[in-house]
């Protein structure tokens, strides 16, 4: 009758090992001196190849039990774990991953402390650690994080402060383009049947310039084509007359925005509007990202247009919702990375 090794003690079960370890070096096969020690082939072969691949001493008796909190991991170490989870990506540690996921920190754990464990330990670490699944942010890696601290703490303050004096109303501006392919959301359907959504096979499109203010104010243009300087000058002259104010705009550097055809209008129109541009490669700073997010999942994304001219209506019709209800623009300065332009 076979017995189970696990119930002996620790120097029982190394003596047992050792025994029949040396057993087998001794002349017998695996299968007899499982028979001869009471224990199952399999345990024999184990042992074996702990012997071939660290000799005797990996025989040894080790520490029985589950790893006591925090497992094997001091507590510097789990600080140093959490510390380079904050502040560096995976490539930066030549992980391969993109992402922070269990297997990354534990393949991070295993190379910086020689400490083995499993995926879903891991989680419990994380989890207690006061680390989450998050859906992450692009950046790019061009942008300059001293123009973007720059443009925080000095340049939109002047601005700001300027706009107040001057009574000016500060107007953010992006342009978005939608496509009747897109798709978002998630449909329900019988499990390992993925749903069928059916739509045209022909792909169209058309584009949106937009401009938000932390008021509730929106102004937008539904056009087809590309944007190009005499549909951008389109779009600031009915800015321009719907604000009935000084219109501060701020937007990103597209060859379009920097033309000199702009600059030159602009120049021209000094008393109606003045222009601000973003740091480079910097959307996440733009809050009218959030109005072009809104549209493409909710215009876009969950209908189905039969042709252009209907999906510049979707777009259309749910940017006129959206002007109508400032409350609802005004929702989109919450989100952090844009909520210093709340104020």
């Amino acid at each position: 009758m076979k017995k189970d090794a696990r119930s002996l003690n620790s120097h029982a079960q190394e003596a047992l090992r050792k025994r029949a370890v040396a057993a087998v070096r001794a002349g017998l096969t695996q299968v007899e001196a499982g028979r001869v020690f009471g224990v199952t082939r399999q345990a024999v072969g184990l042992w074996m190849r702990k012997y071939r691949e660290g000799g005797e001493t990996a025989l040894n008796a080790g520490t029985k039990g589950r790893p006591r909190t925090g497992g094997r991991l001091l507590g510097w170490q789990a600080a140093t774990i959490c510390c380079l989870i904050r502040d560096r990506h995976p490539e930066q540690l030549k992980l391969p991953f993109v992402l922070w996921t269990a297997g990354a920190v534990r393949l991070l754990i295993r190379r910086r402390f020689k400490v083995t464990y499993s995926e879903r330990t891991v989680q419990r670490y994380l989890k207690a650690w006061g680390f989450t699944p998050q859906k992450p942010r692009r950046r790019a890696w061009e942008q300059d994080d001293a123009a973007v601290q720059r443009w925080l703490r000095e340049e939109y303050p002047a601005i700001r402060t300027e706009a107040k004096r001057r009574g000016a109303r500060i107007y953010w501006c992006d342009e978005m383009g939608a496509r009747s392919d897109h798709q978002a959301g998630r449909s329900y359907a019988p499990k390992g049947q993925t749903p069928v959504v059916p739509g045209t096979g022909k792909r169209f499109g058309c584009n949106t310039v937009s401009a938000i203010t932390n008021r509730g104010d929106l102004a937008f243009m539904v056009f087809k084509g590309r944007l190009n300087v005499p549909v951008f000058l389109r779009f600031l002259r009915r800015l321009v007359k719907q604000a009935e104010r000084l219109v501060f705009l701020i937007l990103d550097r597209h060859p379009v925005h920097c033309s000199r055809a702009v600059q030159r209008w602009v120049a021209e129109h000094v008393d109606a509007i003045r222009i601000f541009f973003l740091p480079s490669y910097s959307p996440e700073l733009n809050p009218d990202e959030m109005l072009n997010n809104d549209v493409k999942a909710n215009a876009v994304g969950r209908r189905r247009p039969h042709n252009q001219k209907q999906l510049m209506q979707n777009v259309r019709g749910y940017l006129r919702i959206r002007q109508d209800n400032p409350e609802l623009v005004k929702r989109y300065f919450h989100e952090e990375s844009v909520r210093y332009a709340a104020a």
